[in-house]
Formats: structure tokens, sequence, C-alpha cells
């Protein structure tokens, strides 16, 4: 008998049966993973580019966030963290494909429970009020069949307690894929790409909204979470802190 199927209760015989029926393989090396092993093998898991980010209020991925709102008006210093550095040529930049082009929801949700997990344990975003993904326009949401962005939101939500609002932020023009523009290039092609709603303005119009988390898969220049964050500046005052989370941060 297979050793994995000795000293097992029934749930995990079964499971184990599935397994080598359907092998489960690691996200990011393909390797077959072993009955304990959730979607990353153990030794990639101990590999994890981890950026520590939530644990420090200032670090290059909020210096490079802030810098993008910054303004005239005073602005509240915005958090930003990311589980991982993002690079294109690394494995690990398969987490992120992974539920973006493949539709691996399983992976994209443990994932950002490990992220909702470093946020919860920062203290940072203790005092998150409303978390909100990056708008996909309706035809690219539509043709794909959802948002990777809402999907790493909602795991936050629940690890944060704090509601996931998908109604507040809307993509008002189909933009060009950012993958190969330069910096100056990524912020001319989301300007302008997003609208408040009302339900925005009429929820910032009244009082208790403190702290919102901007959500993204990948954090590269910043510029689609920065044009996300000013526009929904026009609703919220400036008492209101407006921050950063994604699972990649591509540190260039």
């Amino acid at each position: 008998m297979d050793p994995r199927l000795t000293g097992l209760d029934l749930k995990t015989s079964l499971s184990a049966i599935v397994d080598l029926v359907l092998p489960r393989v690691c996200v990011v090396c393909g390797r077959t993973l072993l009955q304990q092993e959730r979607h990353i093998c153990l030794n990639c898991l101990a590999d994890l580019p981890e950026t520590h980010f939530a644990m420090s209020g200032r670090n290059p991925m909020a210096d490079k966030f802030n810098a993008r709102i910054a303004g005239e008006e005073y602005e509240p210093y915005a958090y930003a963290a990311a589980l991982f550095y993002y690079a294109a040529d690394s494995d690990y930049s398969r987490i992120t494909q992974a539920l973006k082009y493949h539709r691996d929801f399983g992976a994209g949700k443990f994932f950002a429970r490990m992220l909702g997990k470093r946020l919860g344990e920062s203290g940072l975003f203790d005092d998150v009020d409303l978390i909100v993904p990056v708008p996909l326009h309706w035809t690219r949401q539509w043709t794909r069949g959802y948002n990777q962005a809402e999907v790493i939101a909602r795991e936050l939500a629940a690890t944060l307690s704090a509601p996931c609002r998908t109604d507040l932020l809307r993509r008002c023009r189909r933009t060009a894929t950012q993958t190969r523009l330069s910096g100056e290039e990524k912020s001319a092609n989301v300007a302008g790409a997003f609208r408040a709603t009302k339900k925005a303005v009429s929820l910032a119009s009244g009082d208790g909204i403190s702290h919102i988390l901007l959500v993204d898969d990948v954090f590269t220049s910043g510029a689609t979470m920065g044009e996300c964050c000013k526009t929904l500046r026009q609703a919220f005052g400036a008492q209101t802190r407006i921050s950063a989370a994604s699972l990649g941060y591509a540190g260039y």
C-alpha cells in the first residue's frame, strides 16, 4: 500500500486517493505536493521572497505609493504592503498568474489569507473601515468572468473584519495592459480611467470612514493604485487615509 495511505483517518485517506488520481502540484515549482502541503511545497514556501512590508509603516512600496498620490493639500501617509517580491522571470510570479490567468481561486485565496495574516499582525491596518479592489473594465471582467483583485480583497476583508466594497469605484475606460509600458506610459494609460460612484460620495458624506485599503494583485509602478486613490480622494476628504495592499511587489 502506498505509505501515504497508512495511519490516516477516512477523510485524509480519501484525499490521498484523490491525490494519486489527480496529483496536486506546487504552484511555484510544479512538484507533486505532499498530503500536508497546500498549493505550495514546503521548499518553495521556505524560500518565498517575503517583503515584510506590513511590519513597517515606511517601506519602499509605501514610499513609492505616497510619491504617486502626493499633492498640494495635506495627505495622510498611506501604508502599503505586499506579500512577496515579484519578478516576471521568477517562478514565484506563477502565484499571481495562477489566479489571474488560470482561474486557480484556491491558490489565490490561500496566498491572500497569508497576506491578510501579515496585515493583521502588523497593527497598522487594524482601523481599516473599507476594502476596495481595483476594478476591471466591465468588458474585461465579462470576458474573464471575475476580477482577481476582488478575490484577494474578499479574503483580506474576512481577515481584517472590514467590508469589501466593489460599488465605490468604477473603471470607466478600458485601458491597455500595463505590462510592457514605461513608467510615464503607465501613468498616461490610466489617467482618468476611474470614477467614484454616487455610493462613494454618499458614504463619504457621513462619518466614520477613517481608513480605506485599496487592493490589487501586483504593485509595479503604482500608477493604477495611485489613480484609484486620487479618484477616491475626490469623494473622501483628507481625514481619510487610503492605503494599498497587493500579493506581489515589483521593486523596480
